[in-house]
């Protein structure tokens, strides 16, 4: 990228590790006009590590394309169909015979989010190294009934991705990981990315900090288990990983081009605004198209705007809520000076 958009970019990420309490960002811009990559701040607090690109951290819910993706192959194998109950193929769910795998996929089934729950925050930091499987997951909110009709609103909710992943075992016949690594990881070369069978992440990766804990003190959750995530946001990668995946997933380099008409068809979050909606397993936020993720540790945005055939990718290595947020301290900023026409925002 040129020296003066270079020097600018630095600029951008200079403020915010200064005026933020982030410790540590990875960034990553690859256009027809160059490509820019940079790492700044620390990795580790402690022994004061530098950041550098290579460094894996944790994905969080960016983990959903793929795991929807996965899906969706299988909708074009004629295994599974976007409009099929997921009562075909998971029991017990609540008003499982009317929600179907398109409205679990576009975040529009009524289904309540476990991971809100009492029980389950409270299992959580009582033993942040538990390893939850997904049918505990999903006992989290096993008698609460759905919010509104299914179809008829968007809501965010890990629980439908659970129900994806539980769907893409049943039809395969093995693990969710087995079935992401051969279907998208190795035929897309991510060699260094992860879906964790426990805390385990690729080496080398960054440290990550919150303040999700029990008394709410900033604690290292970098070995914090991310079970509880699974087919919402188990998953781990870098940079580079990233910048290869993003593109493949938004011009629909693994399914039909019908399919993949079909995942970007989005639908707006919120009635009146179409600046934000949501496709089937990713968003479309004023024209950049991807996911973020946010867990313990960690906050992501990777994502990719068609109209400049741009991909960018933010990693930093902390979730704290208010001074650290990831959208307001780079992504507005870096999309406001790479593409003013399409500013990435809430």
């Amino acid at each position: 990228m040129d020296a003066a958009t270079t020097a600018k970019l630095d600029a951008i990420i200079d403020n915010a590790l200064t005026t933020t309490g982030i410790p540590g960002a990875i960034v990553g811009i690859w256009s027809p006009s160059g490509d820019y990559t940079s790492a700044a701040g620390v990795a580790d607090t402690t022994t004061g590590a530098p950041m550098t690109t290579e460094l894996a951290t944790r994905i969080g819910s960016a983990t959903k394309p793929f795991t929807v993706t996965v899906v969706l192959q299988l909708v074009d194998e004629g295994k599974v169909e976007l409009d099929d109950p997921i009562s075909k193929y998971v029991e017990g769910v609540t008003d499982g015979d009317e929600i179907t795998v398109r409205q679990l996929a576009g975040m529009r089934s009524g289904l309540p989010e476990y991971s809100a729950t009492e029980a389950f925050v409270a299992d959580y930091l009582a033993d942040t190294g538990t390893s939850f499987t997904p049918q505990r997951l999903l006992g989290y909110v096993a008698d609460q009934p759905v919010g509104f009709a299914p179809g008829t609103q968007f809501e965010y909710s890990n629980t439908n991705t659970i129900l994806l992943g539980l769907l893409v075992e049943r039809v395969t016949g093995g693990s969710l990981a087995e079935a992401i690594t051969d279907r998208i990881l190795k035929p897309l070369k991510l060699e260094h990315t992860l879906f964790p069978i426990g805390s385990e992440m690729p080496d080398p990766h960054a440290r990550g900090y919150t303040n999700q804990t029990a008394d709410g003190s900033v604690a290292d959750a970098t070995d914090y288990n991310p079970s509880w995530g699974w087919a919402a946001g188990a998953m781990s990668s870098n940079l580079q990983d990233l910048g290869r995946w993003v593109p493949a997933l938004v011009n629909g380099d693994l399914l039909s081009a019908e399919t993949q008409r079909e995942r970007l068809r989005t639908e707006p979050i919120e009635e009146g605004d179409d600046s934000v909606g949501y496709g089937l397993g990713l968003f479309n936020i004023n024209g950049w198209i991807g996911h973020n993720g946010s867990l313990p540790g960690y906050k992501t945005v990777t994502v990719y705007l068609p109209e400049q055939e741009t991909t960018l990718v933010v990693l930093i290595n902390t979730d704290i809520d208010g001074e650290t947020d990831l959208v307001d301290a780079l992504m507005a900023p870096i999309t406001e000076l790479i593409s003013p026409a399409h500013i990435y925002g809430n």
